[in-house]
């Protein structure tokens, strides 16, 4: 059984990679000058495509690694630097609005597809993160379905707040919505660098 401290911290770690509050301002960027109903569509068709992405990792990442014949303890450490790196990036780099609003190049049904769908919504980290989530609990179905549940209801959080874009961000601004992306990067550098402790510890065997 799936425990609730095990599902709180799998909520933390993809809130924090999907950072639904920073998709907010790229949203508003991305849709200016499509109508209500355009809006919504793109915030819908975004919303489903990075859920199919963020699922199909999910479920073939557990046979990807096999074939490639990657251990569990030397993925969850390459995994967890990689976090680490993109939890740096959020902190110290450009944050998710001024990084990704300067991907916008496309229109219509693309614009849902890129830059929201990805990179916004599922991008490298999350992806990464669904992978780990899974592998380190051994891939069991109530582990699968859980983390799919938690995919999905921060992808039903982040459909809303596009779907309330314009008053969070008259509430927030961008300032607002960096310095949470920044708070966010903070946690998810210490949860990454426990992974990579944790994989150093199963890969010696250190008891």
């Amino acid at each position: 059984m799936i425990g609730i401290e095990e599902l709180i911290s799998s909520f933390v770690i993809l809130w924090a990679v999907i950072d639904p509050i920073g998709t907010v301002p790229v949203f508003i960027a991305v849709t200016k000058g499509y109508d209500e109903v355009e809006r919504k569509r793109i915030a819908l068709f975004s919303s489903f495509v990075a859920l199919g992405i963020l699922l199909f990792f999910m479920i073939v990442g557990e046979f990807l690694l096999k074939k490639v014949g990657v251990p569990l303890a030397a993925f969850q450490t390459s995994g967890g630097i990689i976090l680490f790196l993109f939890a740096l990036n959020m902190i110290f780099g450009d944050s998710k609005p001024e990084e990704e609003i300067q991907l916008m190049k496309k229109t219509d049904r693309e614009t849902a597809i890129f830059p929201l769908a990805i990179p916004s919504i599922a991008s490298p980290g999350a992806i990464l993160a669904v992978v780990l989530l899974v592998e380190s609990s051994n891939s069991t179905i109530k582990t699968q379905i859980s983390t799919a549940i938690v995919v999905l209801l921060i992808l039903f959080i982040n459909f809303i707040l596009m779907r309330t874009s314009n008053s969070i961000h008259k509430a927030i601004g961008n300032s607002g919505a960096i310095v949470i992306s920044k708070v966010m990067g903070l946690i998810l550098a210490s949860m990454a660098a426990n992974n990579i402790l944790l994989g150093i510890k199963v890969f010696f065997n250190i008891k």
